[in-house]
């Protein structure tokens, strides 16, 4: 399990490496940084003295190190909108966003993973059609018309569901709806089809013939493999949630890390789009590192390699 984890963990430092540099070249995407942030009408002195400040006069390279050390320090720059700490901004709006994709990924699993077992149980059932049929609409359904079709419904007609904000555990319940429905018949089919395949297998006959019972057969024995590329794909989607929760963030004006992402595109305020990126990239890193983990926990093969 050492060698495991240690060959992990170099994969997720190297990658979170070229993230990083990724996320860095963002400063020169558009060419000069001090002209993309005072304009092109700026003189000469107003870029030299932005490039003094900011260090865009130094050597790229030296720019890297000095602003990777900065970020592990928890220095993620200044915001050029904002005029404060990127750092605070962040840990301000962070846990709405967490909040949201933790609640969405919790209906999406709750969902999911009973539908994809029912359907195994009885394949070409009606049941199992019908959960075909909802993860055939799932991905058909964009998540923003979902979401209106829901606000429209539940927050306006009944008025039973708020439609904005994120004060209360009943402003995340549309929101988590909108975006866990929409990675729910990813899992509910990576389920559905290794259930069937676990309960097709040798070891699964032969505990039928020693008298195993239904539940445990199914739940103790089968679940239990079935389930590891599911935590993978949960895993992955958690993170894709994180970052593409921008689009359910706006339409309820929750104030997490989608909206401000979306507020900084608007702004044109590179360093918080680049702790922005550099953080949810992160998450994903350790969500899938963590996965990884989960999954040798629950299949000693994969750890042997």
């Amino acid at each position: 399990m050492l060698a495991f984890l240690s060959k992990r963990i170099a994969v997720a430092i190297l990658v979170a490496l070229t993230v990083s540099m990724i996320t860095f070249s963002m400063n020169y995407l558009t060419g000069d940084p001090a002209i993309a942030m005072a304009g092109e009408n700026a003189t000469e002195a107003d870029l030299d003295a932005i490039r003094e400040f900011y260090g865009y006069d130094r050597p790229i390279p030296v720019q890297y190190f000095s602003w990777l050390t900065n970020a592990l320090h928890g220095d993620l720059g200044h915001s050029h909108y904002l005029n404060q700490p990127v750092t605070d901004e962040i840990m301000a709006r962070l846990p709405a966003t967490m909040t949201l994709g933790l609640f969405a990924l919790i209906f999406a699993l709750a969902l999911s993973i009973p539908l994809g077992v029912l359907a195994a149980i009885r394949p070409n059932s009606l049941l199992d059609r019908i959960a075909l049929t909802t993860a055939v609409v799932g991905q058909a359904m964009p998540s923003f018309w979902f979401a209106l079709t829901m606000m429209l419904w539940f927050g306006i007609n009944w008025q039973i569901l708020p439609v904005s904000g994120a004060d209360t555990w009943a402003h995340f319940v549309m929101p988590s709806i909108a975006l866990g429905y929409y990675i729910t018949p990813g899992v509910m089919r990576l389920t559905r089809a290794g259930m069937l395949d676990v309960l097709r297998s040798d070891y699964i006959r032969t505990a039928r013939a020693k008298g195993v019972s239904k539940f445990s057969l199914l739940f103790k024995h089968a679940l239990r493999n079935a389930i590891i590329p599911v935590v993978s794909l949960a895993a992955v989607q958690f993170g894709f949630m994180l970052g593409g929760s921008i689009v359910i963030e706006t339409i309820f004006s929750i104030n997490g890390l989608g909206y401000l992402a979306w507020e900084s595109i608007q702004r044109a305020d590179l360093p918080m789009m680049q702790a922005i990126v550099l953080v949810l990239s992160f998450f994903y890193i350790a969500l899938t590192f963590l996965a990884d983990v989960l999954n040798a926990w629950l299949d000693p093969r994969i750890r042997m390699g």
